[in-house]
């Protein structure tokens, strides 16, 4: 295997965009692991990574990156959307309110309002 350096991480994390934009999320998650043992505290990879995760349907791992962004970054309204989205893929409607009702109060996006549903209490 060649050497990994920070050009070919970023070589890796871009061609990993597109596996998951071409909708091969575990191509992504495995050129992103590699980013990832390299550089733990690249958020932006270990968002890539849990969207991955997400579209994947591996729930759990996807929940736990995206915990992990918003430890990071507790305003990155994105990640709020997205975990609450994989809270409500796996049966967790409660958790999902929440996280929806946060990215909307972060970022009022129309598709973040109306996930909110601030009207149904």
């Amino acid at each position: 295997m060649a050497e990994r350096n920070p050009e070919t991480h970023v070589i890796d994390f871009r061609a990993a965009e597109q596996l998951l934009a071409a909708r091969d999320p575990r191509g992504a998650v495995k050129l992103l692991d590699s980013v990832i043992a390299a550089h733990p505290e690249n958020t932006a990879a270990r968002l890539l990574r849990a969207r991955a995760f997400f579209a994947a349907a591996q729930l759990r791992p996807a929940q736990l990156e995206f915990e992990l962004v918003l430890e990071r970054e507790p305003d990155n309204a994105y990640a709020h959307f997205a975990l609450a989205r994989t809270f409500e893929r796996s049966g967790h409607p409660d958790q999902a309110t929440r996280h929806f009702r946060l990215a909307a109060a972060l970022d009022p996006k129309p598709e973040y309002v109306q996930a909110a549903r601030f009207d149904a209490g």
